[in-house]
């Protein structure tokens, strides 16, 4: 099965589970940006529970933008602020302290464009699970694709289902009970080297049938 999806701010389970199962990817990068989607947030979880971090973004909806073309807002601090609250809710995970250096140049980096970003970030967590996938870009945009399993839907926050996965060991657990669907660097921290295991046992039948 070929899926199609777009390349968002360090995956969600549910979106890094089809990337992992699919027999092949397709990401999407021809079509306009859209607002509350997880094409510039991710979600992760802290003493406090569950907390979105976005990256800001110069883009105006009068002036209709390509997902390629939106620019990062870099004169905001947003680097330092997702940077602080990794470390405030990972530092005692299993694996925080193993995959920090390799995680801690992209938010001390400058990057332009988000869509680059993105590709970038799943760059260094591929890395870091030492995980090989080989995928394509679109070349087109297509509204109604036919030919490939389209799955862009997982981007959209507002429309995000109650997706129901395994549950593992995360930092804040005894006080949150297990918080589903977080961000891949979440499964990264708490499970390491088991992470690829764990997203290739995922039952993602609603997804890929």
């Amino acid at each position: 099965m070929t899926i199609l999806i777009h390349p968002t701010y360090f995956p969600n389970i549910a979106h890094f589970a089809a990337f992992v199962q699919a027999d092949s990817i397709a990401f999407e990068i021809c079509d306009s940006y859209q607002k509350q989607t997880y094409r510039n947030r991710t979600q992760i979880a802290t003493a406090n529970g569950k907390i979105a971090l976005s990256v800001p973004l110069k883009f105006s909806q009068k002036n209709r933008q390509l997902f390629k073309d939106v620019r990062i807002a870099s004169d905001e601090k947003w680097q330092s602020h997702h940077w602080k609250s990794l470390q405030s809710a990972y530092k005692t995970s299993p694996f925080f302290e193993y995959y920090e250096d390799d995680l801690a140049p992209l938010f001390h980096l400058p990057y332009e464009f988000i869509m680059d970003f993105n590709f970038k970030c799943m760059e260094v967590v591929l890395e870091c699970l030492q995980y090989e996938k080989v995928y394509s870009s679109t070349s087109t945009f297509e509204k109604s694709p036919t030919q490939i399993k389209d799955l862009r839907f997982l981007t959209k926050v507002r429309k995000e289902q109650s997706y129901q996965f395994e549950a593992y060991t995360q930092v804040f657990s005894t006080k949150n009970g297990f918080l589903t669907n977080l961000s891949i660097l979440d499964l990264l921290f708490n499970e390491g080297p088991n992470a690829i295991n764990y997203l290739q046992n995922q039952p993602l039948d609603f997804l890929l049938t």
